[in-house]
């Protein structure tokens, strides 16, 4: 046995090993999920008074370097000094307490990943959201994804259209990236903003996946697969794959690109989706002018703009994840994305 064939062999035995442990894996999480389904917290943090709070100790500091400055002049000054810095200290600090008779902002962080597994919090904190508010809130989802698969973010769009079917307006801003399975979400809301610089689009639908046929017939080793229906599978790791089974995987990725389209098209109809739906993405400044997005903004200045006029409200669910259920996810994630195939918005 040469050099080659070792490895070849090597090579498959290693691919073997990784795919039952992605197995094992796979199933380990699945029991997991069905004990700990909802073990897992909710934290609610008031931006208002982190904002002035911050504030608050910049001013001081402030004052403190000013005085600094005037006491060299003037001996007789630490007394006032101390007692200016208690007062401002005092009644500032009262800036920030929440008045419910203003409305709410709402703010929520997707960073979504490949199988968008993020939607998992997503929904729990929309859920708590649209317990309790009204129409005269508003929700600000800070959104960062480059997309992934289908249904992962076919779920987490239509998680978003929740918080629009209650009649709560919704703002998506995109700081980063926001583009194929990421803008499917994004779309969603009654307005996007986005960075300058933030990439934008890629509307389109991409899948790719390995084959080892002509590595397996090398070494003699042959693969069965049996089906009932002709379309039961397409494309196949380790099989043969013909111009009838590339035909068929191709018309099932121009039918999910058609969903995409019209999706997008649906929720901004005054964009020209066939200007914009051959896959390109843009940056900030240039994706306003093609009306995918609404203005140019970053969510920092978004949120401190309104500070005065709502009480900001963040809104973060938290799974109480051990070290075991760390590893597995990790795992699975990494194996998933090697060697398994991935259909992209």
């Amino acid at each position: 046995m040469n050099i080659i064939e070792k490895y070849s062999l090597f090579v498959i035995e290693f691919i073997t090993l990784l795919v039952f442990l992605m197995i094992f894996t796979n199933f380990i999480v699945k029991i997991k999920k069905k004990i700990n389904l909802n073990s897992g917290y909710l934290k609610i943090f008031s931006v208002n008074k982190h904002y002035f709070n911050t504030k608050n100790k910049m001013m001081l500091f402030s004052i403190n370097n000013r005085e600094t400055d005037i006491c060299k002049y003037d001996n007789n000054c630490n007394f006032l000094i101390k007692l200016k810095k208690i007062f401002e200290y005092f009644v500032l600090k009262k800036i920030p307490e929440l008045q419910f008779k203003k409305p709410v902002l709402y703010v929520l962080d997707f960073n979504g990943g490949i199988n968008a597994n993020e939607v998992r919090s997503l929904r729990q904190e929309i859920t708590s959201v649209l317990s309790v508010a009204t129409k005269k809130d508003k929700v600000l989802v800070c959104l960062e994804s480059g997309g992934g698969t289908v249904s992962g973010y076919g779920l987490a769009a239509s998680q978003l259209q929740r918080i629009r079917d209650a009649g709560i307006s919704l703002i998506v801003s995109v700081d980063k990236i926001a583009a194929s399975g990421g803008y499917l979400m994004a779309c969603v809301a009654n307005k996007i903003i986005a960075a300058p610089f933030a990439i934008i689009g890629s509307i389109g639908v991409v899948a790719q996946i390995p084959n080892f046929n002509k590595l397996l017939k090398k070494n003699n080793i042959d693969i069965e697969l049996h089906t009932a229906g002709s379309n039961k599978r397409n494309l196949t790791l380790f099989g043969k794959n013909t111009e009838d089974d590339r035909e068929k995987f191709c018309i099932e990725l121009k039918v999910t690109h058609s969903l995409f389209k019209n999706f997008v098209s649906i929720m901004r109809p005054n964009m020209n989706i066939k200007d914009v739906s051959n896959g390109e993405y843009w940056f900030g400044t240039l994706a306003l002018e093609k009306k995918l997005i609404d203005s140019i903004d970053t969510s920092d200045n978004f949120i401190i703009s309104r500070i005065n006029k709502y009480n900001i409200v963040k809104v973060q669910y938290i799974f109480s994840e051990n070290l075991v259920d760390k590893f597995t996810f990790s795992i699975t994630k990494i194996l998933n994305s090697l060697f398994f195939s991935k259909i992209h918005q």
